[in-house]
């Protein structure tokens, strides 16, 4: 039986998901997105003959039996991923001070070459572990089983600081623990132990990356949604939204044109969409609260050609800081030091690579780094942001040959984007590289619900609970479920329904 008709603004991972979700489900889903492609930080673009990644460059929870691989089975669409796992014996390197950390996948093995490293601590490091652990147990949802009532009471007890600090009295090893916060734009005494927890599991247990790109998993949403009878409109995002008696009446498109539904799902930005409404139409105190929610941070990314079998090809993620004390103080304001950080990793072309062909590298930006040109466009920001961004490229090279020495000559050729990249192409205040920054220690401050104060208007994306490529289709659950029901959705997800 066809159900009700539903309109989703914004066609990134979130939309997405919603797309496919409901459009499986029998609604009548219309997707409108602003750019010519839908897929937000799934996105891609090409640089001299080679395409990069623009957001989700590894993944996780896609192994069998995890919950990405569920949602996915029951999508569909799970066969036409291409994944490449990372290494067994190390899934992720973390440089600092001449030192290099190997982190092997399993929590089990985790603790044992921790441990090696940290003889003393041992016991320590494994209460750790298992303190993550016991956290993501509290939240069922993230792996996608039926919530209980009270599964959100504890996630905001400590911040990720007090929950490492806690751990352990040993500087190094605290530093060690704590080296992933730019996955989750950690905050020593803000970010809620929870998502410390969340996304550190993601990865011990099963990292991934796409073999040749992950616009594969927007192509492949987008073609469970349309093949369902949904329908994506790309190059016409919503230019205005009218409401009526708290309810959404219907948006305007960019080319003039009205649509409605029954239902609508907002994927962006709900500042952004704010800015396309009548304010006085919603309570104040409402969007005083969402304005005040405090953003991410951003940042620099620079993509590298290497030169055909120049630079050998590493299947983990790589970490790098200066000094075991910076592990807290990469977000950090201070020009001479940038970047105290970084993180890379040469995506895989095939499933047997000998030699890198390219590598991306992220290093924390704040936007007021960028700000003497924020009214400025793509394209347009003229030569002093283009000298800004070589310096800035000088600066990461440089720091990557202490991470690997030679690397300099390898390089066939070098591009690089801005906060201001991020805040264009993906509608991000300020380029907010996870959306809204969460504080444990105010969580009605910081927590947004995927309903909101208009009755038939929905929230997903990554403002809304957790971000990254687990969160954000998590989230996009939720969202589905006020409309078919949480239980009904989540026992067809675990049913493997396809």
């Amino acid at each position: 039986m066809e159900r009700d008709a539903v309109i989703i603004i914004g066609g990134g991972i979130g939309g997405l998901f919603c797309g496919a979700i409901l459009a499986r489900e029998g609604f009548r889903v219309t997707l409108f997105e602003q750019h010519r492609v839908a897929g937000g930080g799934l996105h891609e673009f090409c640089r001299d003959g080679v395409s990069f990644e623009t957001g989700m460059h590894v993944a996780g929870a896609f192994h069998p039996g995890a919950a990405l691989h569920r949602l996915c089975t029951y999508l569909g669409i799970m066969d036409r991923l291409s994944l490449l796992p990372a290494d067994e014996e190390c899934f992720e390197q973390f440089d600092v001070e001449g030192k290099q950390y190997r982190f092997p996948r399993g929590a089990s093995r985790l603790v044992e070459a921790l441990a090696a490293e940290f003889p003393t601590e041992r016991e320590n490091i494994r209460r750790h572990v298992e303190a993550m652990y016991a956290l993501c147990d509290e939240d069922r949802l993230y792996d996608l089983r039926l919530p209980t009532p009270i599964q959100h009471a504890p996630r905001f007890a400590r911040s990720v600081g007090e929950f490492i600090d806690a751990s352990t009295s040993n500087e190094r090893l605290r530093s060690v623990l704590a080296f992933r916060n730019p996955l989750y734009a950690g905050d020593r005494y803000k970010t809620p132990a929870y998502i410390h927890a969340f996304v550190s599991k993601l990865y011990i247990e099963g990292s991934t990356r796409f073999v040749g790109g992950s616009r594969q998993l927007a192509d492949a949403l987008v073609d469970v949604m349309t093949r369902a009878g949904g329908e994506l409109r790309v190059a016409r995002g919503i230019a205005r939204v009218e409401i009526r008696d708290k309810a959404i009446d219907h948006v305007v498109s960019v080319d003039g044109e009205r649509h409605r539904a029954a239902w609508y799902i907002s994927s962006i930005d709900p500042r952004s969409l704010f800015d396309l409404l009548d304010r006085d139409k919603l309570q104040r105190s409402y969007c005083q609260r969402i304005d005040a929610i405090p953003s991410t941070y951003s940042a620099f990314s620079l993509f590298l050609v290497f030169k055909p079998g120049a630079f050998p090809f590493f299947n983990h993620a790589r970490f790098y800081m200066e000094r075991h004390e910076d592990a807290w103080r990469q977000a950090d304001r201070g020009d001479k030091e940038w970047p105290r950080g970084l993180m890379c990793i040469t995506p895989p072309e095939t499933t047997s690579d000998r030699f890198a062909r390219k590598m991306i590298v992220t290093c924390i930006m704040h936007f007021d780094d960028v700000r003497q040109w924020e009214h400025t466009t793509t394209g347009q920001r003229g030569e002093t942001y283009e000298a800004f961004k070589r310096e800035r490229e000088e600066r990461v090279i440089t720091r990557l040959e202490r991470v690997f020495p030679g690397i300099r000559s390898c390089i066939k050729s070098a591009y690089s984007a801005s906060p201001l990249t991020i805040r264009d192409y993906c509608k991000r205040k300020e380029g907010a590289l996870y959306g809204f920054a969460r504080e444990h220690d105010h969580p009605e401050r910081s927590h947004l619900s995927t309903r909101t104060k208009l009755s038939n208007l929905l929230f997903t994306g990554q403002n809304v609970h957790l971000h990254g490529i687990l969160g954000v289709p998590v989230t996009a659950v939720e969202t589905c479920s006020a409309l078919v029901g949480m239980e009904y959705l989540l026992n067809k997800i675990n049913a493997r329904v396809v």
